[in-house]
């Protein structure tokens, strides 16, 4: 059993209060909050080794590089890939997909498909449109049903030789469905595609094995795992890495520059152009070492009992109706309230301490499927309780007697 209220103790932000209220954080899909030993990490960075990294002789460059290199080594283990050089260093995890998609171009002609799904959050759908849209390839999309998830019979039958890369979340962030990727992945490769999974949602929730899915891109963002913002990881197989032109051009990813010709760096610098974000890359490290010393088994569990909780309680409210059904998903719940617009239920629970998000999500599609303008999204972390659910569904009742 975890001690919650231990782990509570480690987040300063949740000590807060919001309007008044005792802050209740229920927005941890959009981001999650930061432990002081990441906050700690950042700062000491700046403090203690502050240098640019892999072009000095001098001590804090050397210290810094160090640091940089443990935490690429960490996310190599974190994730399993088989080299430290296939994991990128980006901004995030819409910067991973945009490399993949722009580096692509040189080998997508026109008549060949690039494969969505209707679950994709827009970061996973715009790169491949502009993909198409410079070659002349046609976006292909596996389709979903009433309860949120992928049809894959239809998958099964969209798939074909033309088919060049299938890029599908984990995770929904809209509806919480977790989509059998690992059957997308060796399906996907059997016709000679290969496949790019958005982990953005998935890996605060469990820990992914890269070799064992057998995918050829994963990508993730550390603001969602307790770490900062503005830093992510693209995993890549060495293969298509080494296959693919460079991203982005400058400082660092050259093995040698003349006016005549330029020459590229090894992985992983050949796709790490320009001074990184050292401090965040760093405590990108930090937070990976806090969350496998909670332990995904933990934070699956707290987590899986906090989503049937709050599931069993919304549902008592009259004229609710929830939005990603799988009996597959992770600790989201999506819903709105007959009559009542999603953005005005948030804001009045705002005022009451309650922090949710409201809207389309980024995934304007789902909403067109639905046929809703958005929904209010709850999700919820390890740090999360059941009391504070208790409050929120209280929130929501208010709301609902003031809106109707």
């Amino acid at each position: 059993m975890l001690d919650i209220q231990k782990i509570r103790a480690d987040f300063p932000i949740l000590n807060c209060t919001v309007n008044g209220k005792p802050l209740i954080y229920f927005d941890n899909g959009a981001t999650s909050q930061k432990p002081q030993v990441v906050i700690d990490a950042i700062s000491n960075y700046y403090k203690e080794i502050n240098a640019n990294i892999h072009r000095g002789v001098h001590t804090l460059s050397q210290l810094a590089t160090d640091a940089y290199e443990v935490s690429r080594g960490k996310v190599q283990q974190h994730i399993n890939a088989k080299h430290s050089h296939e994991v990128i260093f980006t901004s995030g995890t819409t910067q991973g997909i945009n490399l993949v998609a722009s580096s692509f171009t040189a080998l997508i002609k026109a008549g060949d498909e690039i494969m969505v799904s209707a679950l994709e959050h827009h970061s996973n759908i715009v790169p491949w449109q502009f993909l198409c849209e410079r070659t002349g390839a046609t976006l292909v999309v596996i389709p979903m049903n009433d309860k949120g998830e992928l049809i894959m019979e239809e998958y099964d039958r969209l798939l074909s030789e033309k088919t060049k890369i299938v890029a599908v979340n984990h995770i929904s962030n809209a509806l919480g469905t977790i989509n059998p990727i690992e059957e997308i992945i060796a399906k996907a490769h059997h016709v000679g595609a290969a496949v790019l999974i958005d982990g953005a949602q998935a890996t605060p929730h469990l820990r992914p094995d890269v070799q064992a899915l057998d995918c050829d891109f994963y990508v993730f963002s550390g603001h969602k795992i307790c770490g900062p913002t503005g830093v992510g990881i693209l995993y890549g197989k060495e293969a298509w890495l080494n296959q693919l032109p460079p991203y982005m051009g400058g400082g660092e990813m050259i093995k040698e520059v003349t006016f005549e010709k330029t020459t590229y760096a090894d992985l992983p610098h050949k796709f790490e152009a320009g001074t990184p974000n050292i401090a965040d890359g760093i405590a990108l490290g930090t937070a990976i070492d806090y969350l496998n010393g909670i332990g995904f088994e933990n934070i699956q569990k707290q987590e899986k009992e906090l989503l049937a909780y709050a599931t069993a309680k919304l549902l008592e409210i009259e004229g609710l109706k929830i939005y990603g059904t799988s009996e597959n998903k992770t600790s989201v719940v999506s819903f709105n309230i007959e009559g009542i617009h999603p953005y005005d239920i948030g804001t009045i629970i705002d005022k009451l301490g309650v922090a949710v998000r409201t809207g389309h999500h980024c995934t304007q599609p789902i909403m067109n499927y639905f046929n809703i303008p958005g929904t209010v999204r709850a999700s919820f972390s390890f740090y999360n309780t059941k009391e504070e659910i208790d409050i929120f569904v209280d929130s929501v009742k208010k709301a609902k007697t003031m809106l109707s």
